[in-house]
């Protein structure tokens, strides 16, 4: 039992690791400027090491590489988003930390959250997943609201919803035009004015 145990887990690490790098070498050749769509699974399989044969006793297709890619980065989105999610000190400074992070987390992985986007205008399955990730985002900002606006910090008038919808999307799709339109707006006026927009949105006027 113990050597049947010992060499299930060498198993398991053997994957792991193959996996990992799989997924780095496909990020790699993003950022060198691959486009997704012409991204094939051999070119993918060479890099990381693989044969392509093997690449498929890992990962079902190309798509399911790049939602476990996304995935990745989703937590670290999320991870930084809960500084203001489950903050329960000065919402406007744990927002305002919260935005700098998550437009530094889009400056680290450009290619990735490029390419998510773009596969998701054309391939449904992609979409349905990349709008279930991001509606993580408006259900856990509509909670934050709604506490604020229990805790008479915030305007009750205010619908949560859909404004929880409003800023998430505005903020996804500003942060990826950020991407394919280099230069056209430098970081800190882009997280000061993401800022302004969602303190205006949920507390008044800023502060």
């Amino acid at each position: 039992m113990a050597s049947l145990s010992r060499r299930t887990e060498a198993q398991s690490s053997k994957r792991a690791a193959v996996e990992a790098s799989v997924l780095e070498a496909t990020e790699a050749l993003l950022e060198e400027g691959a486009a997704y769509s012409e991204l094939g699974i051999e070119r993918i399989a060479t890099r990381a090491g693989i044969s392509r044969t093997a690449f498929y006793f890992y990962f079902r297709d190309k798509r399911e590489l790049l939602r476990r890619l996304t995935a990745g980065v989703a937590d670290e989105l999320f991870g930084e988003a809960e500084r203001w999610w489950a903050g329960d000190g000065d919402g406007r400074a744990e927002l305002r930390d919260a935005i700098a992070k998550i437009v530094g987390i889009y400056h680290r992985h450009p290619a990735l959250l490029r390419a998510i986007v773009e596969a998701a205008a054309y391939d449904e399955e992609v979409a349905v997943f990349w709008r279930a990730l991001v509606g993580r985002f408006v259900d856990s900002t509509r909670e934050r609201i709604e506490r604020e606006q229990a805790d008479g910090n915030a305007d009750p008038a205010v619908p949560a919803h859909a404004t929880a919808f409003a800023l998430v999307w505005m903020t996804e799709r500003s942060a990826y035009e950020r991407l394919v339109q280099p230069g056209s707006v430098p970081e800190q006026p882009f997280v000061d004015a993401l800022l302004r927009i969602w303190l205006s949105a949920v507390y008044g006027a800023p502060r």
